[in-house]
């Protein structure tokens, strides 16, 4: 199974609680209980959303932050940036990356909160699903 998790999926991690389905999914990835895809570009994303929001900022340690962007490129797949144009899909032109990534990277799922994303329900042949419903299919595996 391979999975590719929204920036929002991993600062909620960073500020989860430990018992949280957010941080078991994270943890699965980790685990090598699916594999977890991961763009250059996702981590950015999320250091800078970590760094510049101030409501994050001052939740999210900058040692959990390091802490997940040493770990991440060692169990995941990494996926080259992508150099060509990505074509306008959603209703916010910033989330289309994510869906190219899926697609580029054969993705069964795309794990996220972003309603724009999840209204798509699907992408080619990946499904974009919420955090509790990857959550019941690891659960069920």
């Amino acid at each position: 199974m391979r999975v590719l998790l929204d920036a929002n999926i991993l600062i909620s991690y960073l500020l989860a609680d430990e018992d949280s389905a957010t941080v078991s999914i994270v943890r699965a990835g980790v685990l090598g209980q699916f594999t977890l895809l991961l763009p250059e570009e996702l981590l950015e994303e999320v250091a800078r959303k970590a760094c510049n929001k101030p409501y994050l900022a001052g939740k999210i340690a900058p040692e959990s932050l390091a802490q997940l962007a040493a770990i991440l490129p060692d169990v995941a797949e990494t996926i080259p940036k992508i150099t060509d144009a990505i074509p306008a899909v959603t209703r916010d032109p910033k989330d289309d990356y994510l869906l190219a990534y899926s697609l580029v990277g054969q993705a069964d799922f795309l794990v996220t909160g972003d309603h724009d994303l999840l209204s798509l329900g699907q992408v080619g042949d990946t499904r974009i699903i919420t955090v509790g419903e990857f959550w019941d299919l690891i659960k069920r595996r």
